[in-house]
This record gives structure tokens, sequence and C-alpha cells, in this order.
């Protein structure tokens, strides 16, 4: 049976206290509807639905950006779930597989879950996601009757001994697209909340002679997110989970709570990260790296054996293939460095390809940007670049070529060549002490000025 996915994300936010909607707000780097969006694509959905609202035009770039298939339609007005999921009715259209509706502000419901409930939908006509709460609080209640359930019940409407389950509804359904659209159209908004309700629909069905059921999941993936504490809370308990997947999977993180991955952080076995490494989007580590102390690392890719840092800093675009070196306070942006290649010390290497073997003295700087336009270095393998050397780009250094320390490369270096512009020094014998002295007379007729 196909699979196609709504995705609730209307809502403002109220309480986070943002201009920016509810579902843009990050986790990992990520915003909440793209965690949701990624959970769902796991099912290879052949349609994605997003029902946006407040801020809807940032909604919906956020969501084509990740999924250029994905149908964006308004709810203008917010009148409660089950008004939500009837937005979608014209982007289901011709379709005749089954839905499963999510939330953009609910970010960690697991593939394995989904594909549970998808499971249950072959023998039951509505399935609904619960959960044991360790303190039920406001959620809506699932009363069941054996395996079969009978309704939900909204916490506003709950009768005292409702309010006494624990077995919580999480707000995720699956139907039949055709079972979804007319048990909808048979809701109404009399109620507390005066809304109408997705979940009155569980109730209908069993009107009607259909089946529901509930598929259960831990609690901790049914986590949304309201307010900044709960964003907060979420972005805690990812990093918790993701650092534990990475401890089972063989790698050595030696203090975990002050690691943060994010939402695509890919790290091989038998690597090693150390204290206070943070990583945004876009990083893979392969097998066997090191990434010492105080590193950030975002968009680059790290090759077995390579080690990094303490103290660097690799930006979009960096490649560091086999058994690099990349020391303490380097910078490395949009650059290939070919396999045992060194920038060990206070070094920035940008818009650039390093060649294999080549080292990089400390203080180096590729100069490529002239104020409107970037250019490109080149240097090539088993080269050696002085210290405190700028390469002002566009500009290529040869094989086994070699700059002088304090140079300005402003012209192609030849393979094998030495590079050497700087002006010649001379020294002026005791010019030193009458600069000093001059200094030293001048400070203090200012201070007596002064006194």
């Amino acid at each position: 049976m196909s699979t196609a996915l709504v995705i609730l994300a209307a809502g403002k936010g109220t309480r986070m206290r943002s201009d920016l909607p509810k579902v843009l707000h990050k986790v990992a780097h990520a915003p909440l509807l793209i965690h949701a969006m990624r959970s769902g694509a796991e099912l290879e959905p052949e349609r994605t639905v997003i029902v946006t609202g407040h801020g809807a035009e940032a909604v919906e770039a956020v969501a084509r950006d990740h999924d250029e298939a994905a149908i964006c339609v308004v709810q203008a007005e917010q009148l409660g779930t089950g008004h939500a999921v009837q937005h979608a009715r014209d982007a289901l259209a011709g379709f005749t597989g089954d839905v499963i509706v999510l939330y953009g502000d609910t970010p960690f419901i697991r593939p394995e879950t989904l594909a549970k409930m998808a499971e249950a939908r072959a023998s039951h006509d509505v399935v609904v996601l619960g959960f044991e709460a360790a303190d039920p609080g406001k959620y809506g209640r699932l009363v069941m009757q054996g395996d079969a359930l009978h309704k939900i019940v909204e916490f506003k409407d709950a009768t005292k001994a409702q309010r006494a389950i624990t077995l919580c509804n999480s707000g995720v359904v699956a139907a039949s697209a055709e079972t979804l659209f007319a048990l909808l159209d048979k809701v109404d908004n009399d109620n507390a909340s005066g809304e109408y309700y997705l979940t009155d629909i569980v109730g209908l069905a069993r009107t009607d002679g259909l089946s529901a059921t509930a598929v259960t999941c831990d609690e901790a993936e049914t986590m949304g997110v309201n307010s900044r504490a709960d964003l907060a809370a979420a972005e805690a308990a990812f990093q918790r989970a993701r650092r534990a997947e990475l401890l089972d999977s063989g790698v050595t993180l030696t203090a975990p709570e002050t690691v943060f991955l994010a939402y695509d952080t890919h790290i091989g076995p038998d690597t090693e990260i150390e204290p206070n490494v943070v990583f945004g989007p876009g990083v893979t580590i392969e097998n066997g790296a090191q990434i010492r102390a105080f590193s950030h690392l975002e968009g680059c890719h790290v090759s077995r054996g390579a080690i990094v840092g303490p103290y660097a800093r690799l930006r979009p675009g960096a490649e560091l293939s086999e058994d690099v070196r990349v020391g303490n306070f380097v910078e490395i942006k949009n650059a290939t460095l070919e396999a045992r290649a060194k920038v060990n010390h206070l070094s920035y290497v940008g818009d650039a390809s390093v060649g294999e073997a080549t080292n990089i003295g400390a203080g180096t700087i590729t100069c490529n940007y002239d104020g409107v336009f970037k250019h490109r270095t080149t240097i090539g393998a088993r080269a050696f670049i002085g210290s405190n050397t700028m390469l002002v780009a566009p500009v290529t250094v040869g094989d086994e070529a070699m700059t002088a320390s304090g140079t300005v490369v402003t012209r192609d270096v030849p393979e094998g060549a030495l590079a050497m512009a700087r002006a010649n020094q001379t020294n002026r014998e005791g010019l030193a002490r009458k600069m000093f002295d001059m200094l030293k007379s001048k400070k203090a007729r200012k201070a007596k000025e002064q006194s």
C-alpha cells in the first residue's frame, strides 16, 4: 500500500515568544519540521503535504528546500487538528493509499515506529500512536477495550476515571485516505475548545463499524516543542541519544557530554572525538580519524587517519584526505588537502588545493578575496610553504617548490623553484637605544604635565 504524509505545521507557537514560526526553530541545526519530514521520508511516501499557517511562506521555503516535491497548503484560520488535516484533501486528490498524520513540532518519532503503524493498518481501519506517560498531565487519553481503541478523550473533556488512564495520545494517526476524509466530514466542534479534533475520528470509526487500534512507542519519541524550555529539552534529548548511538557504534567520545552533534553528522568507527568539539551540518568523519579538543566542523569531509585540532575550524567545502594533519588555530574553507598534507599552526587555507605530502608553515594565508571576487590557490605535491607566507590568489605553486618565510607570492612558482619575495634586511647600529630613550623621555613629559 502506498503512503502519503500530512504534516501539520500551521501553529504560531505563542509560547516561543518569537516572530519565527514554531516549526522553524532548530534542534541539532535542523528546523523541527525537517526532523519530522526526515522521519516520514523513511516510508518513501508517494506524497508529502505540509499544512502551513503562521509564516506560511517561510515554512514552505524550508520544506521545499528539503524536498522540492513537498506540497504546501495554507490553513489561514487554525480551528483544530481535524480542520488542519481537511486542508490536505485537495493535495491528496486521486490518492488511494494510507495517510499518516504527523506534527511539525514533534521531531523525534522514529521511522521504525511509523513502520509499525503502517503494518497495523493492514488489519485495522484507523491506527493511533500512543505512549505510556510518566506524568499524563493534560494529554488526551486512549480508552482501550482489549487491543481495540474505543475512543480518544481530550483532557478537557475527560472524566475523573478517564484522567487516571496513563496511555496517552501522541496525535499521530494512520488511515486510508478515503476513510480519513470520510470520517473528518463527520467531525464537529461540540467540545470545550470549540475546535475540530482529529482524534474524534476514532469514536466515529467505531460508530461506523470500523476497527481502530493503538500502536505504542517510547514517550521520548512523542516529545513536542511549545516553548524555549521545550526546545532546550529537545536539544538535550537529541544530543544524549546521538552520543549513545555513536558510542555503541565504536566511536570514542572522551567526554560525551561536551560534544555537540548536528542532525546529519556521520562518524565512522574507531574515530576519537576529544572534549568540546562542535559539529555543524554536513559533516562526515571516516573511520580512524581523530578530532581533537575545541574544534568546530561544518560542511566538511575528513578521511581515515586524519587528525584535526585542537582548536581547529573546518568550514564548508573542506576536504581532508587520508592522514592529513590540521593543527591548532587553523581554518580550512572550500579547500582540498591531499593525503599526508600538513597545516599545523595558525594558518588560513581557503579556496585552495593542497597536494600530497605538502607542508604549510605557521602563519600562512591564502589571500583568496579581493573585496569582490574569490580566487583560488593551487599548491602542488611535496611542496614546502614557509612560515608567514601570503599566497595572493589566483596563484599556483608547483610540485616540490618552496617559499621562503615571510614571502608574499603574487606570481606562479614553477615546479622545484624557491620563491623569495621580501625586503632586504638592514641593521642601524644603536638606533634602537636612541628610539627607546626618545620614547621614554616623551612618556615622562606627559606624566609630568598630567600631575
